[in-house]
């Protein structure tokens, strides 16, 4: 390997990466590797892509083809999240690329599960109550006041649609609850959702047969207004609507009219637009549930995908086999659209 010294990586994160102290090693990780150099602007990066060997970002500037004439020495490059177009742009020039997207997705997982069990149980409502005063106690008309709609999750049917990593995550996460679980993800094969105890089902046949409906599939354009209209009616009264994926998976608008109805939940961590406006109909339903985009996170997750990225870099230094690297085809699979 060259003198550290001679090898500049580039560092294109937020300002706000290099103010968190809980990233402290990770940044001195890399100054180990080479003379790091964090831009904060897109002029700097112009300059010093010029003489970077390696580029680790979040996904900004998006690599192009165009933007890689400017980028004579690059040879690796490890990106938090990185697009299907950024990713052929870089191989086509030859460069080493890495990604981390399923830092992100045991976070996403938790938080899916914790949002099922409070859709489910109605935590939020009773917290609430305790912080109004006003809530109500099981003492004076037990049973006859409990509400029927307020549920235990075992044995329950989930419907989880997407089965990447936060779904496959869930999967497990739901094992002890013994709930039938069903799946729908045209792009993973049977036998792999069958090894979660799983059954793959189409999407209608799933919404139909599930009292919660989990959204973990991965942005792709065919995956836009995957919940329509048609899909939402199709949900049971009572049901349980989990959206840790992508706003555009959901016809927000045909949701909004089914939850007026009053007869089913919706727990949402992500929005069309980001943040969620003031005056957005979702603020007032009852049975809408708003986290503000929450779901990964978490400093363990950030310094996880700063892990991942690290370690492939420490391995194409050292001539050893990446464990997050990307070539043609499996671009294609993991990013299909994105």
């Amino acid at each position: 390997m060259a003198d550290r010294q001679e090898f500049n990586i580039l560092v294109s994160l937020g300002v706000s990466f290099y103010r968190s102290p809980f990233l402290n090693t990770h940044f001195a990780r890399l100054a180990q590797l080479g003379s790091m150099c964090p831009i904060h602007d897109a002029e700097q990066f112009g300059r010093e892509l010029l003489r970077a060997d390696a580029w680790l970002g979040w996904g900004w500037p998006e690599p192009s083809r165009e933007m890689l004439e400017y980028a004579p020495r690059l040879r690796w490059s490890g990106h938090l999240n990185l697009t299907l177009e950024g990713a052929m742009s870089l191989l086509d020039r030859g460069v080493a690329v890495s990604e981390a997207r399923h830092c992100w997705s045991p976070a996403v997982a938790e938080m899916a599960l914790g949002l099922i069990l409070a859709g489910l149980r109605k935590t939020s409502d009773y917290h609430a109550g305790m912080r109004r005063g006003d809530e109500v106690w099981p003492f004076n008309d037990f049973p006859a006041q409990l509400d029927p709609r307020e549920r235990e999750l075992t044995g329950r049917p989930v419907g989880i649609v997407g089965f990447g990593g936060i779904g496959r995550r869930l999967a497990e996460l739901l094992g002890p609850f013994r709930t039938p679980l069903y799946v729908h993800d045209p792009f993973v094969h049977a036998e792999i959702i069958g090894l979660y105890g799983a059954t793959r089902m189409s999407l209608m046949d799933l919404i139909r047969a599930s009292d919660v409906v989990v959204l973990c599939a991965a942005d792709t354009h065919d995956a836009r207004h995957l919940m329509g209209r048609d899909e939402i009616e199709a949900l049971r009264r009572d049901a349980v609507l989990v959206n840790v994926g992508r706003a555009w998976l959901v016809d927000t608008p045909a949701l909004v009219d089914r939850l007026k109805r009053g007869d089913v939940v919706a727990m949402l961590d992500v929005f069309d637009i980001e943040p969620l406006e003031q005056g957005s109909l979702l603020r007032t339903l009852p049975n809408a549930y708003l986290t503000p985009h929450r779901a990964g996170g978490l400093v363990e997750s950030v310094q996880r995908g700063l892990d991942m990225l690290i370690l492939d870099l420490e391995a194409y230094l050292g001539g050893m086999p990446m464990r997050y690297g990307l070539d043609k085809e499996s671009a294609k699979k993991a990013l299909g659209g994105k």
